[in-house]
């Protein structure tokens, strides 16, 4: 790569913005990020247990604020963020519908990471096109990376009192990427404010009350981690606040008043697939492996597992109406069930007793 001016540096970094909207980003920034700030907040968190069983948030702490640790040269960071809610999809609604299934709506389609991942190549390919090989590296939740931190340091918004990155041009519906590059291109301002005043909604209407205080998340008990990241046994006094919620949480982005500037994803990579927006519990549950390996081949619920979904959806169904074909869908499943399953199908039929069919203290 030669070396550019500063007036070339300037006319790049415009361009670079322009071709991320021309492949489907809705915003990019640029950030020479100072992270060190955040690692003491970070540790305490660690320390407190609130990531519960993700271990991997506790490993390569060097790399996460260093990002010159994960890409040799690193100068800046291209901070990038897509939406991904379609227009069409009902989120409040279907929550109310006791009987079909929620979907986090960012798990609705295709796996971002592969969509994001190949955007932001084709963008630090096109950076190459013009100024010849530049050193980058594209992540997308991929990496020990401080990405919401990154992202308010570029000005492209601020980390709210739900822990998500809040943009007053499109709300929280979006994901992030990041191109680590060694181009020394002219940064952007960061947010000077956090602008959720006094608003604690958020906080207020989480179903599992998984927020400790504002700005400090309490992973293992907010659902999106029980019923994506967790293996084990859902604890009992949560399951009957995780309403129909099988994959992911949406109600802290539901709630929030700046949800009202989001834009609506023209991607058709995050359209829903197989339903999903729309499909009843039973029949979800009625999935066998082999049609759940099919059904989210190249989706982020491929993540959590066959025996993870079921036990996620037996739960669903012990908060839904009562229906004598969902009893008898509890019952069967029993047969060939782990102990883990079990544990849940027999909570989820004990939801569904009569006063006369409880057995005497």
């Amino acid at each position: 790569m030669s070396s550019l001016s500063e007036l070339e540096l300037q006319q790049l970094a415009q361009d670079i913005k322009s071709w991320a909207l021309e492949f489907g980003f809705s915003e990019c920034r640029i950030v020479d990020p100072e992270l060190e700030q955040y690692r003491e907040g970070f540790q305490a968190w660690l320390d407190k247990g609130y990531h519960g069983e993700m271990e991997y948030l506790a490993n390569h702490s060097d790399l996460r604020f260093s990002p010159a640790s994960l890409h040799s040269g690193t100068q800046r960071v291209i901070s990038l963020n897509m939406a991904y809610l379609p227009e069409s999809v009902e989120t409040v609604k279907r929550l109310q519908t006791k009987d079909k299934g929620y979907v986090a709506r960012y798990a609705l389609g295709r796996d971002y990471h592969k969509l994001i991942r190949k955007r932001l190549t084709q963008l630090a390919k096109k950076i190459e096109l013009a100024v010849g090989e530049h050193g980058y590296r594209a992540f997308v939740d991929s990496a020990p990376i401080l990405e919401r931190q990154i992202a308010e340091q570029a000005g492209m918004g601020w980390i709210g009192k739900n822990t998500l990155l809040l943009s007053p041009k499109a709300g929280s519906w979006f994901l992030l990427g990041e191109v680590f590059t060694n181009l020394p291109l002219p940064v952007d301002k960061p947010t000077a404010k956090r602008h959720c005043g006094s608003c604690s909604a958020c906080l207020d209407k989480c179903p599992t009350n998984a927020f400790v205080e504002p700005w400090v998340l309490d992973a293992s008990k907010c659902i999106s981690y029980l019923t994506i990241e967790y293996d084990g046994i859902i604890p009992e006094e949560l399951r009957s606040k995780m309403g129909n919620r099988i994959f992911g949480c949406d109600d802290c982005q539901l709630v929030c008043p700046w949800t009202k500037f989001a834009k609506h994803t023209q991607e058709q990579d995050f359209q829903p697939r197989h339903n999903l927006d729309n499909e009843d519990l039973l029949t979800l549950f009625k999935w066998d492996e082999d049609t759940f390996l099919k059904n989210t081949e190249g989706s982020p619920i491929r993540r959590t597992g066959y025996e993870n979904w079921r036990r996620n959806i037996a739960v669903a169904l012990g908060n839904a109406p009562t229906r004598i074909d969902i009893i008898e869908a509890l019952e069967d499943a029993k047969s060939t069930a782990s102990e883990k399953l079990r544990i849940h199908l027999d909570w989820a039929l004990s939801q569904h007793q009569t006063p006369q069919q409880t057995p005497p203290l």
